[in-house]
Formats: C-alpha cells, sequence, structure tokens
C-alpha cells in the first residue's frame, strides 16, 4: 500500500510538471498537429480508450516507437487511479506523442493548441481527405497561388523600371527580384515533391535549402 501510495505522489508530480507546461506555453497560430482537436490527438485518445498502443504508432519513427510503447504502459498504469490520475495520465501521453512527432518533423514544440486553432487551408485539407475529393481544394489553392505569383512580378516590374535611378531604387529591385524568384523556386520544389516536407522518410536525405 505504502508504494502504491508513493507510486501515484511520482507519478502525480511528473505529469501535473507536463500538463503546467501545457498550460503556460506560447500558443503560436501555425500548427495542425499540434492542436487539441487535431488528428495526432484524437489517435492518442481512442488508443488510451481502447488500451491499445498501435492507433499511435504511425505518428512516430520506428526510432521512437519504444519510447512511446514505454510512455503509453506508464500511462496506463497511472490511469486505474482515479479520474484526477487518468486526466494527468493522458495528458502526459498526448504531450509525449505530440512532442516526439514534431521533433520528427524538424519543428519546435511549443506546447498543445486548444481546438480551433487550425489554419483554413490544413481545414480544407481535412476535409477533402474526409469527403473523398480534392476538386474544391484544388481551385482554392491554385487561386491563392496564382495571385501570389502575379503580386510579386508586378512588383518586380514596376521596381526594374526604377532600378538605376539610385542605389536605393536598385536595392528595391534585388529585393522584389529575390522575393519573385525564392517564392516560384518554393513553389516549384513541393510541386515536385522535394521541398515543404511534413516528416522526413527514415534514411532519407533533407534536401539542401537553394541559394541564389
Amino acid at each position: 500500500m505504502k508504494d502504491r501510495v508513493s507510486f501515484i505522489k511520482l507519478a502525480g508530480v511528473g505529469l501535473l510538471t507536463a500538463l503546467l507546461a501545457w498550460i503556460v506555453a506560447p500558443q503560436p497560430g501555425h500548427a495542425h498537429c499540434d492542436t487539441l482537436d487535431g488528428p495526432v490527438v484524437k489517435d492518442a485518445r481512442t488508443a488510451l480508450e481502447k488500451a491499445d498502443v498501435a492507433g499511435v504508432l504511425k505518428w512516430v519513427r520506428k526510432d521512437d516507437e519504444q519510447q512511446i510503447r514505454r510512455a503509453f504502459g506508464e500511462t496506463l498504469a497511472v490511469r486505474r487511479f482515479g479520474a484526477q490520475a487518468k486526466a494527468l495520465a493522458d495528458m502526459y501521453f498526448v504531450e509525449t506523442l505530440v512532442r516526439i512527432h514534431r521533433a520528427a518533423e524538424g519543428a519546435p514544440y511549443t506546447g498543445l493548441k486548444p481546438a480551433g486553432q487550425v489554419e483554413p487551408v490544413v481545414a480544407a485539407a481535412d476535409n477533402a481527405i474526409k469527403n473523398g475529393s480534392v476538386e474544391d481544394l484544388s481551385k482554392e489553392v491554385s487561386a491563392l497561388v496564382m495571385a501570389g505569383i502575379h503580386q510579386r512580378f508586378e512588383r518586380l516590374m514596376q521596381t526594374k523600371k526604377l532600378q538605376d535611378e539610385s542605389v536605393d531604387s536598385g536595392r528595391e529591385y534585388v529585393e522584389a527580384y529575390v522575393e519573385f524568384v525564392h517564392y516560384v523556386e518554393r513553389l516549384h520544389d513541393d510541386a515536385l515533391g522535394t521541398g515543404g516536407q511534413h516528416a522526413v522518410p527514415e534514411g532519407a536525405s533533407t534536401p539542401a535549402e537553394h541559394v541564389h
């Protein structure tokens, strides 16, 4: 009995620390997999209710699987000690899973974000998956891409006319030129699948950033 009480206290302290870190962490808007209504958290909660870790292993690399399995086992053990222990343990596991998943993406982890803080385009992508059709999403993204290209190109052409009038004018032209070329380059790389990666497959190398 004494060992059990000590275990609960020890686990509670660690899990409470994780929960407090989540509460006070900064909440930037650009995120998806680290939101409370995101797919990683949803799968984590389902796995915990089923007491089956298999449903979340797809979110981590093979090298990180054992760490997730260990955290899952610890969470299931603590969940049995009451509602408060269950809430703390669940949050501990969710935090661990999201943090490790984000690390595999090469993205920083700054805490879980409240539900509803998903970028509109990401929500549209999720809806496309849900509805089994990408037509609306393709039209929306294509329109945004075309607008972005035209805006940068128009600025480039305007500054090009004045580039020889002064050093400052020349610098404005160079700035517009670099922005336009890099924007198109990023779009091109993403279209070819060589840029903007979400998670790098095992054994694959990250493509070097283009330098103009």
